[in-house]
């Protein structure tokens, strides 16, 4: 039957909060990636996030999910941890910045596909008019930004890694629900797994930081970037449709080019009040506006 949802003010405050930690990231990775290799930064990153959930599982008391529970965690783990970071850090030797955040800013499109496909959504001209409003307004912003030469290989691990992320937030949907936590824990087990493999197979080395600032990074990675991050996205996900909590991810640049002028003076220009207009736009009308949802009963 067709029910109308939209999301309550706990739902929102919750997107908010991802959208802020999540834009710090791209702050924080900078960081990293300055000393790490850059699949060795996420491997170690998620492991040691993993390893946070699955204390934190231990002291709630909650139970490891089992049967098709599980294997929905290790696939979107594998997808949304594993696949998506190594695709993009592959892709991110050779494509700027801004390309990666036009093509990523695509995810929104990606997921409506996905979740039609798998049956969870209907498909919906209002969300494909504000996926392409979202790209349009990256596009704005990373106007000064785009390589038009960049390797085609490197382009399509580009696109790679947003069907990974657009995928990972819907076939968790398909599965029988657990617990963000236990859910996060099996997930970054299966993407930290896949992510230290990468990094082995292309010879990178493993090396402890040696810089103060390299350390807080990581520590706002585990802390806030991984273990704040992903359990708020998969609390959104439980309770809004997945095509609308992608939009997370199409807001974080904005607040990255924020945290650029207050923290670096990078300069605002007509480009950016723009481009971050229009994907405000893109998120009020794919994501804030009280949707159409299609509901099991």
């Amino acid at each position: 039957m067709q029910g109308r949802q939209g999301p309550d003010q706990l739902t929102l405050a919750a997107f908010g909060a991802a959208v802020v930690i999540g834009g710090s990231n791209f702050v924080a990775v900078k960081f990293s990636n300055a000393e790490l290799a850059p699949m060795y930064g996420a491997a170690a990153r998620f492991s040691v996030a993993a390893v946070i959930f699955l204390l934190l599982g231990l002291a709630l008391s909650l139970r490891l999910p089992r049967g098709r529970a599980m294997l929905g965690c290790a696939i979107y783990g594998a997808l949304g941890f594993g696949a998506a970071y190594g695709f993009m850090y592959f892709a991110l030797t050779e494509v700027t910045i801004g390309t990666a955040a036009v093509i990523t800013a695509t995810v929104p499109l990606f997921t409506l596909v996905f979740a039609v496909l798998h049956g969870q959504e209907r498909f919906s001209i209002r969300g494909i008019v504000a996926g392409l409003l979202a790209v349009a307004g990256i596009g704005v912003i990373s106007l000064h930004s785009l390589n038009a030469d960049a390797p085609l290989l490197h382009l399509l691990a580009v696109v790679a890694a947003t069907a990974a992320i657009a995928e990972s937030t819907v076939v968790v949907k398909s599965f029988p629900r657990a617990d963000p936590v236990t859910t996060n824990a099996v997930g970054m087990v299966a993407g930290a797994l896949l992510l230290w493999i990468a990094s082995i197979v292309a010879g990178e080395s493993w090396t402890l930081p040696g810089q103060a600032r390299t350390w807080a990074a990581l520590g706002w990675l585990v802390i806030a970037g991984s273990v704040g991050l992903f359990y708020l996205i998969m609390f959104l996900i439980a309770r809004w449709t997945a095509s609308a909590s992608v939009y997370v991810l199409t807001l974080m640049p904005v607040v990255a080019v924020a945290l650029g002028a207050l923290l670096a003076d990078e300069p605002i220009t007509p480009e950016v009040v723009g481009g971050t207009a229009l994907v405000l736009l893109a998120v009020y009308v794919g994501a804030i506006r009280r949707t159409t949802t299609k509901t099991r009963v």
